[in-house]
């Protein structure tokens, strides 16, 4: 009861409370009247153009205002923009999701739905301040997300009933979306790079005269084949039901995840998959989705990755369009949402220079805003976007889009025939910004001190005006001599007079006690004007400077010296490999041709100088157990001096083992069979790494032992230990000098149990002699120690040397310290015996007992002394501490660290699904036509099922070293975008996706070459 009484009071606010809220819940429609009352006003209607959905069609509510038309010309749409009329700025409702009831087909757009949709549609008008404020611009019309229109199946009355799934679906006052705004930096239409024309060039086949192929090998092809698929589908099954509509599907957990803009990353990154393999109602279900997807907002991300989004969203958009068909494949929806996202992307392009802004905040307060390049960007992210808005190029018949990417294009090509440390590649890190900021600096120092001058002059002349045209104000005769750098006015304010207080605008003046009005122009202190040119400074006048006595300050302009593309490390160290942040920049050169028709030469250009680079300085050889003939790709470290300060990682990285395949494809597109063969040792490279571990899976990056002659290279395993162990050398001098220092000590040891042994023999006055030698050392503390370190003189030191000795070789490697022979300790011994001797005889004339606890007899005794017993330990020398000998520490690490025989190091030991490596060999199979390929696919195909396979899917893995790693609950969008394709394509029919009809961007994504 005393416990109610006490918390009465809280209990009874609670259920004030718990009522509170179960009213406002039950009248939550009055809040959304609150939204309904703000003014408004319904969307402009505008005559039919020409263009996607021009037949009848009435502007559709809850859309961006950034809409586009288009028509086909040609077989291909044309981009209109509507700037004739420029409608108030609108922010659009979200579009309820549709309920899946058949997965087959779509509701017919009609246009009474969408009139009356328009009619009851509350479209908000949000003010400057608004957070998602949208200024008037061209309008976009981007594609009804409810309606069904263009996907194929389009017309046939089989669509949901709308508003379903509630969960996505949510208020425009609370959701901001893009806006398209006029550019800052647009390109005059007149200098818009064209696509290149004309017929294409002949292009020597890439694949592999396949012949018929027996029973026998059918059969297993065929049964490779349907293994693959079962895969892909138990993958594709998982993620719809449990990430539907999300990026990623976390395998392990049954959960999703949105590393992205939460569009739906893995579901359009497999669509061409699922074309591919077959999976149609599985494709036509997935067009229901990707209608939904809003690229205009994001509830995860405020900047978009525009490098991601391009080869995963865009290329899947693109390429999914091109398997289903095309025009004729009635999959309309697929090339409207390409357009819809590249028009967003396009802004990123708005720069001084045209280089991208490669992670873009879409939201209108800061889209609006100029911007520029980063510095420090990666080579590929800048490189990487060209096939994409190529190819989107080649369909819509836009130039736009090819010049966007064909001016980045430019700046590589020149940076190459400029020239960089390694010529013909380029360092990992690029300052994309257009501006040298050493020639900035440089410039900078110069306006400063020219700024102090033109101060200083500035300063005479307002004093001298101020002088001449007001007399009641007080100068000094050397007014015109002031000290550097200040300003007269305000060192002595009184002199220039204080705010007036007689309603003008005159100044008040104080002289000599005295009040009076001067004018306010003659005692205006001079504008510091930074945006005036140095040029200029020279002939300012009072007469300028009053002028602009009332006018705002001017932001200074940025000054920016032109360059081109530069290294843009945050240091001078500049790395070149072809590994991760580098790679798709050298994949796209040859691909991009291939997409081109062979009409543009520069990319062969580019191409055939990297291969060059990469011949000359990364290609090595690994020293391998079984001396198989394979090659790296090595990663090169360089201050800009590499024929001097190179400094160089033999890396075996999975991001690398592209390489294989470009080489291979190069080759043969540019006519250069040697580059075909070197592909075949780089893919091989892989595949052994691959067959090295314990999981059969190849780690994210490892290091090996190159080959000193790549022609001539064979296993040495004290070669192979030296590389495990650094320190080797170290190691032997140490235990080189451990045995002599313990040979040392156990001669020593025996020397002192035979000095023990003759004294229990001796006479009494030998034995009262030693007894009292050792009763004296046990009551001397401090004094025992000292002599019982100084009879270990040698092991002592000789340890600590060799401690401080292994310190100081991790920096230098040095000869050991001298180590003393064993005269030398014994004289020092004998000279250590005397002295204590001589210190325990005047410690027992001053104190017979000595403080210790033992019994003794007294010194002048004439009594044999009984000897005492000690432990023998306590007079035992300690014995030297043993180091880790060179094989031991080999033999540790291998072990501790799970390394496969040929390892130096595997320090990212992880495996994310990712698909390099089988796509080389892919590569390799379609070139060669060599079975073997085959058969080695399979060995991975298995290993990488067998350890990553889940319920749900299939998930990254945290160590390829051990045989049953732990799952990372992670399954990226390209493993069924690219990983699994690449094995599906392994083992289809060679015609499916033939690489003299069809070219792959980075992300696997099929696109059609010219013909």
């Amino acid at each position: 009861m005393l416990r109610l009484r006490r918390y009465r009071y809280y209990v009874f606010f609670a259920a004030i409370v718990v009522f509170l809220l179960y009213h406002v819940t039950q009248n939550s429609e009055q809040w959304e009247s609150v939204s309904a009352s703000i003014p408004h006003k319904a969307p402009l209607k505008s005559s039919p153009e020409p263009g996607f959905g021009s037949t009848n069609k009435q502007p559709r509510p809850a859309k961006s205002d950034t809409r586009f038309t288009s028509e086909y010309e040609d077989s291909a749409p044309q981009l209109h923009e509507e700037t004739s009329k420029e409608p108030e700025v609108k922010i659009p409702d979200l579009k309820p999701t549709v309920n899946d009831d058949s997965p087959d087909k779509f509701d017919p757009p009609t246009v009474s739905t969408t009139t009356k949709s328009t009619n009851q549609t509350n479209v908000l008008v949000y003010d400057k301040e608004g957070a998602a404020k949208m200024t008037t611009a061209p309008l976009i019309d981007i594609p009804n997300k409810n309606v069904g229109q263009g996907a194929k199946g389009a017309g046939k009355g089989i669509h949901g009933a709308p508003g379903m799934h509630k969960s996505k679906t949510q208020s425009a006052t609370t959701t901001i979306h893009w806006q398209k705004f006029p550019e800052h930096f647009p390109v005059p239409k007149d200098q818009i790079i064209p696509l290149p024309t004309g017929k294409p060039k002949p292009i020597p086949a890439i694949q592999h005269d396949f012949k018929k192929e027996s029973p026998e090998a059918r059969e297993k092809r065929l049964d490779r084949l349907a293994k693959v698929k079962a895969e892909m589908v138990r993958s594709w099954n998982g993620y719809m039901k449990y990430a539907r509509g999300h990026d990623e599907l976390s395998p392990v957990s049954k959960k999703f995840r949105d590393p992205f803009c939460g569009w739906a990353a893995t579901l359009v990154d497999a669509l061409d998959t699922l074309w591919i393999m077959g999976m149609k109602d599985e494709f036509e279900e997935a067009l229901l989705e990707v209608e939904k997807i809003d690229f205009t907002t994001s509830e995860h991300r405020s900047e978009i990755p525009v490098f991601e989004t391009t080869i995963r969203y865009l290329g899947g958009l693109v390429a999914a369009y091109d398997v289903s068909g095309g025009k004729a494949g009635g999959h309309d929806i697929l090339l409207k949402k390409a357009i819809e996202l590249a028009e967003i992307l396009m802004s990123v392009f708005d720069t001084p220079n045209r280089m991208p802004v490669l992670y873009y905040n879409w939201k209108p307060a800061f889209a609006k805003l100029p911007r520029r390049a980063q510095s420090g960007v990666s080579v590929a992210e800048l490189g990487s976007l060209a096939m994409e808005f190529t190819r989107l190029a080649q369909i819509t018949k836009e130039n736009k889009y090819y010049d966007a990417v064909a001016r980045i294009t430019d700046a590589f090509y020149e940076w190459q025939e400029r020239g960089t440390s390694i010529p013909g590649i380029f360092p990992e890190r690029i300052d994309a910004t257009g501006c040298n900021k050493t020639a900035e600096a440089e410039i900078a120092a110069k306006e400063a001190e020219l700024e102090k001058q033109r101060q200083i002059e500035t300063h005479k002349s307002g004093s001298e005006s101020a002088k001449n045209s007001n007399p009641g104000i007080k100068t000094n005769t050397n007014s015109n001599k002031p000290a550097k750098g200040e300003f007269r006015a305000l060192d002595r304010r009184s002199e220039f007079g204080t705010p007036n207080d007689n309603g003008t605008k005159d100044v008040k003046v104080v002289k000599n006690g005295e009040q009076t009005y001067a004018s306010s122009k003659a005692t205006t202190s001079p504008k510091n004007d930074l945006d005036e040119d140095s040029s200029a400074i020279g002939n300012r006048d009072s007469s300028s400077m009053d002028s602009d006595s009332d006018s705002e300050p001017k932001k200074p302009k940025e000054k920016c010296v032109p360059q081109g593309l530069a290294p843009g490390s945050w240091n001078s160290n500049e790395q070149y490999s072809m590994g991760g942040s580098q790679d798709s920049t050298y994949e796209y050169f040859p691909k991009q041709w291939l997409l081109l028709g062979g009409l543009e030469p520069k990319y062969k250009t580019l191409h055939t100088k990297t291969v060059a680079a990469v011949k000359k300085w990364l290609l090595y050889r690994p020293m391998v157990p079984d001396d198989r003939d394979i090659l790296f790709s090595a990663k090169i470290n360089t201050q800009g001096n590499p024929d001097i300060d190179a400094s160089i990682e033999w890396e075996v990285t999975h991001l690398t083992c592209f390489i294989g395949g470009m080489f291979g494809m190069g080759g043969k597109i540019f006519e250069v069979p040697e580059d075909v063969e070197i592909g075949k040792r780089l893919t091989d490279g892989c595949v052994w790494a691959y067959e090295s571990t314990a999981s059969g899976i190849m780690p994210e990056g490892a290091t090996v032992v190159p080959c000193k002659d790549v022609n001539n290279c064979q296993w040495n395993e004290t070669l192979y230990s030296q590389w495990l162990d650094p320190l080797y050398e170290t190691r032997i001098e140490q235990m080189a000098d451990y045995e002599k220092r313990h040979k040392e000590w156990k001669m020593e040891k025996a020397q002192k149990a035979s000095m023990r042994e003759h004294s229990n023999l001796g006479g009494s006055t030998e034995g009262t002699a030693s007894s009292k030698e050792s009763v004296d050392t046990s009551r001397s503390g401090s004094l025992g120690d000292e002599e019982s370190g100084l009879s270990q003189g040698v092991a002592v030191k000789k340890t600590r040397s060799i401690d401080e000795l292994d310190s100081f070789r991790i920096q230098k490697r040095a000869p050991p310290s001298p180590i003393r022979s064993s005269i030398d300790n014994d004289i020092d011994s004998d000279r250590r015996t005397q002295k204590s001797i001589h210190t325990t005889e005047l410690e027992d004339a001053s104190d017979i007992n000595g403080g210790s606890d033992t019994v003794r007899t007294p010194i002048n005794s004439g009594a044999d002394q009984i000897p005492l017993k000690q432990d023998e330990d306590e007079n035992e020398l300690p014995e030297p501490e043993r180091p880790m000998s060179h094989k031991e520490y080999v033999k540790n690490r291998i072990e501790s660290e799970n390394l496969p025989l040929g390892f130096i190091s595997a320090n990212y030991h992880a495996y994310i699904l990712r698909p390099e490596a089988i796509e080389s060999v892919w590569y390799m199979y379609r070139i060669t036509g060599d079975t073997t390929w085959q058969d080695k696919g399979w060995k991975m195909f298995n290993a990488i099922v067998s350890q990553t396979r889940t319920e749900a899917g299939s998930s990254a893995i945290n160590n390829v070293l051990l045989p049953n790693s732990d799952k990372k609950d992670e399954m990226e969008s390209f493993w069924l975008a690219e990983t699994l394709k690449y094995f599906y394509l392994l083992y289809s029919d060679p015609g499916l996706i033939s690489l003299d009809e069809w070219v792959l961007n980075t992300e696997a994504h099929p696109f059609k070459r010219p013909v």
